[in-house]
């Protein structure tokens, strides 16, 4: 196992910073409230300051091929400040995972990603996790036919990548996205918004011969990398939590001030901290490419998805009365951490494999 630093690099702060600003001037709690009602034209905006005016759309894509060659250690800072700021923009689905599974392959796709002139999503289920079975759309002699559910990425996508079963096992298929039929769905978290694809007779071009192994090595950097998203739900609630503490006052002394809420807040912290140490070594060891990943990714997985939710429980009864109204954020946080706790298998899922791993059997994941 390489011997990891966990210390954020100057480089990273510099990103934090640029990232930070953009959301704070754009990506404002009422414009994200807003996808509730049916307003998704931050959308693209956002998506085009993010990927195109930042060029973080082409973030873990090499130099040679029109990225910026950065590492999934630049990747995990972009994510904690768009948990951050619940920013609706397709980065996990489309600069992370569908980035991932077309890293080893030729063409043109790859560096239109990373110029962020297209989108692309994989068409796998959002709760699908790296070890486990994943659906696929079947080939007959007109094309692809089938129906994926609760795909994330889709609404934004340009291209959809779809795993394929054929006679020669799995691959995955590029096809333009309106050639499928995409309908979307209400999701808990409307910020990033699942849709169901059916595939009619539809032609795509084969990306990947072997599909397997791409679409679970993409789901794998989904997972390890998903954490760190949650990390910055988390450190978000906190953060507004104490300040909010701090300034409201009741019997006549501020409420912050109370050994009840001290000790809640204490918790709190302590679990936020630990969820930073397990997301940063989940990035740093798919960064390093480290044996370790699929162990990181897992625990990383596994407590900072319960943590995220813990942390917007905590957000909302913490804030009172103004914590459960519709005009607070505290229900954007806690709504997307809800809908991440099962994005890439649950934490019971890593859980079980992950006792697997050291041959303790688990409890069965019906």
């Amino acid at each position: 196992m390489t011997e990891l630093d966990l210390l954020y690099t100057e480089v990273e702060d510099d990103l934090r910073n640029v990232v930070r600003a953009v959301l704070a001037a754009q990506c404002a709690p009422g414009a994200v409230t807003a996808l509730y009602d049916g307003d998704r034209s931050l959308v693209a905006s956002l998506w085009k300051s993010i990927a195109v005016d930042l060029g973080l759309a082409g973030l873990l894509v090499p130099e040679d091929r029109g990225g910026a060659g950065a590492s999934a250690r630049e990747a995990a800072v972009v994510l904690e400040e768009l948990g951050r700021f619940v920013a609706p923009v397709p980065f996990l689905t489309s600069a992370v995972v569908a980035t991932t599974l077309l890293l080893d392959t030729d063409g043109p796709l790859l560096g239109q990603l990373a110029a962020g002139e297209l989108t692309a999503a994989l068409v796998t289920p959002l709760s699908t996790s790296a070890y486990g079975v994943f659906p696929t759309a079947s080939l007959g002699p007109d094309g692809l036919t089938g129906t994926i559910t609760s795909v994330a990425g889709a609404l934004e996508a340009d291209i959809l990548l779809v795993p394929v079963s054929g006679p020669d096992g799995i691959a995955v298929y590029a096809v333009s996205a309106d050639r499928a039929d995409i309908s979307p769905v209400i999701s808990l978290d409307m910020t990033r918004q699942l849709a169901d694809i059916t595939f009619d007779a539809v032609t795509g071009e084969q990306v990947v011969a072997d599909g397997e192994v791409a679409v679970r090595r993409a789901l794998e950097a989904g997972t390890a990398l998903l954490a760190s998203e949650q990390y910055g739900i988390a450190r978000w609630c906190l953060d507004e939590t104490v300040a909010y503490l701090k300034e409201r006052r009741q019997f006549g002394r501020v409420v912050g001030g109370f050994q009840a809420i001290k000790h809640r807040l204490a918790d709190l912290y302590t679990a936020v901290e630990s969820a930073n140490a397990a997301a940063r070594y989940a990035a740093a060891t798919l960064a390093a490419h480290d044996a370790d990943t699929v162990v990181a990714a897992g625990v990383a997985q596994a407590f900072c998805g319960d943590l995220a939710v813990f942390a917007g429980e905590e957000a909302v009864q913490l804030h009172g009365g103004m914590g459960m109204t519709w005009e607070h954020p505290a229900h954007l946080y806690l709504k997307r951490a809800k809908a991440d706790q099962i994005a890439f298998g649950t934490g019971g899922i890593h859980r079980s494999h992950l006792a697997e791993l050291v041959d303790i059997p688990g409890p069965r994941q019906d």
